[in-house]
């Protein structure tokens, strides 16, 4: 897939699961229980260990309908390295024009991370394909209707405040996809290998973006 390709399945899915684990070993587990759940892009933080290995070893082994991409990336050589390895979209949680352009000359999405009107409008203009308001649980969703408001050109999607049961709430607020961590991965789950917990966990936030739509 391209990157308006790449976009436009990420909009269309809704939800980026933003995985943060201590265990790489489980990794795989927790992708597959997610995806289970109805939960099909994927963000593998430059937190986990080894993830640019991860990275590379998750994109050859699982269903190539799941979208994997890296996050928590600060460096332009690092947003390199991971698309190298198989990431199909590059996120941020700061604005650097470079980790944009390096992402682009891989026709590859870029989603820095963003706090105030003035750094989402330069992203905007610097190609950011999605922005990652961030963390926007600070800002609330009223941010993104008075942000949308004057400036309706935007894709915003938030990290940070993101639960099982408030998604389609920011939908409804003007993202245009979600991104969740920490509601989703359940931490004493994943340590007990109760990966069921995390299908459940994905079938809710599914459910309750869709309960936004179509109720």
């Amino acid at each position: 897939m391209n990157k308006e390709k790449i976009v436009e399945e990420i909009l269309r899915r809704r939800a980026v699961a933003v995985l943060r684990i201590k265990e790489p070993e489980k990794l795989k587990k927790v992708i597959e229980a997610l995806y289970a759940g109805g939960l099909s892009v994927v963000e593998i933080t430059m937190t986990v260990p080894n993830a640019i290995q991860l990275i590379e070893k998750m994109s050859n082994e699982l269903n190539k309908n799941i979208i994997i991409g890296v996050g928590s990336v600060l460096t332009k050589n690092v947003a390199d390295d991971a698309i190298k390895s198989g990431a199909k979209y590059v996120v941020s949680p700061i604005f650097k024009k470079e980790i944009i352009e390096t992402a682009h000359k891989y026709d590859v999405p870029a989603m820095p991370g963003c706090f105030t009107p003035t750094e989402i409008q330069t992203a905007y203009e610097n190609g950011a394909d999605i922005i990652k308001v961030f963390p926007a649980d600070v800002l609330g969703m009223d941010f993104f209707k008075s942000i949308l408001a004057p400036m309706p050109h935007l894709k915003l999607m938030p990290t940070g405040g993101v639960n099982l049961v408030n998604a389609g709430e920011w939908l409804k607020a003007g993202a245009c996809a979600v991104g969740v961590g920490s509601a989703l991965l359940d931490k004493a789950a994943i340590e007990k290998e109760n990966y069921s917990k995390l299908t459940e966990n994905a079938q809710l936030i599914m459910e309750n973006i869709s309960k936004a739509f179509f109720k």
